[in-house]
């Protein structure tokens, strides 16, 4: 939500630049299954390139003629446009995974990235919700106003009551939104209380699921006309419709839920998934379990919840503590 959902698969969007970034985009789409916006952002930063190139070399880039001079010449042309610290690293990012895709295909032996020094990023600490904070949030789409009678008091109490279990569900599952949005009827077990969710790169984890949530998506499942079942998704796009619902469409309304919390609705539904991760290991959860719960290749990635934490600790030592 954090994004606009793009309209069609990035990986498709366009003629390619050349032959080998039109292999990669479909690489990315299908052997990778990289999300949406991956690919979207992706395309973005070689196509950058590629102009680049084109207007200062006067011809498009040969990947493998390319050396770590070039790349440095485009690092210091981002520096002088101001691009931000992350901007630029996204930018490499792609190139990085582009050289190593072409690498495992054997057209080259060694990427001319490698080791090249980028501006780093400051660390920056997740944006969580308190317990309570999350309480009022949840209970926001029943605030909203209904019509009295008629067929829209139906729509719209059937999306209120759909909004209710998504957030329930992302809450209770730290479920990234892409996960969400591709949830299917089939991937919510209620005998064992758990979720499949489909990760990045295709990656499957089984999550458990609270009463809260399943309760919470039982009832908006009775106020639709067909009962979702199968591959059909499990939150839909509108009261009647049968596609899923959109990452954009959950963003918007997202902000109205905050709005009425009483709380920023700058506040994106990616904070859900950290307030998740923050408040189970405030509970006393381990870390390699938040891990596997979130779906994080790398140990490195949750640790920052660990950062979190103590911070929080900290604080409340210097002012409850005598001989702080």
């Amino acid at each position: 939500m954090d994004r606009e959902e793009p309209s069609s698969s990035p990986a498709n969007e366009g003629a390619p630049l050349d032959p080998r970034l039109g292999q990669f985009f479909q690489h990315l789409a299908v052997d990778r299954g990289a999300s949406a916006y991956t690919q979207r952002n992706y395309r973005q930063a070689l196509t950058d390139f590629h102009r680049w190139h084109l207007e200062e070399r006067k011809r498009p880039p040969a990947w493998d003629q390319l050396s770590r001079d070039d790349f440095r010449a485009y690092l210091r042309f981002l520096g002088r446009h101001n691009l931000g610290r992350a901007a630029i690293q996204l930018r490499f990012s792609a190139l990085r995974t582009f050289y190593k895709f072409l690498i495992r295909r054997g057209e080259l032996a060694a990427s001319p990235i490698k080791n090249l020094s980028l501006p780093k990023l400051g660390r920056r600490l997740p944006k969580f919700l308190t317990a309570q904070q999350m309480v009022d949030l949840l209970a926001a789409p029943l605030k909203l106003p209904i019509a009295r009678k008629g067929p829209k008091r139906s729509v719209a109490e059937t999306l209120c009551r759909r909004d209710v279990a998504i957030l329930e569900t992302i809450y209770s599952c730290g479920l990234r939104i892409s996960e969400l949005c591709g949830l299917q009827a089939q991937d919510i077990d209620w005998a064992s209380k758990s979720v499949r969710a489909r990760g990045k790169g295709k990656k499957e984890r089984v999550i458990p699921i609270g009463e809260p949530a399943l309760k919470a998506i039982r009832e908006y499942w009775q106020l639709l006309a067909h009962s979702p079942s199968g591959d059909s998704p499990a939150f839909l796009a509108g009261a009647t419709e049968i596609r899923p619902v959109s990452p954009r469409d959950l963003q918007l309304r997202l902000k109205k839920y905050l709005a009425i919390a009483g709380l920023d609705p700058k506040l994106t539904p990616h904070k859900l998934r950290h307030s998740y991760a923050t408040h189970l290991l405030d509970a006393g959860a381990d870390l390699r379990s938040v891990q596997e719960l979130l779906g994080h290749a790398h140990l490195v990635t949750t640790q920052v919840y660990t950062h979190l934490t103590t911070e929080r600790l900290k604080k409340a030592y210097d002012q409850a503590h005598p001989r702080a």
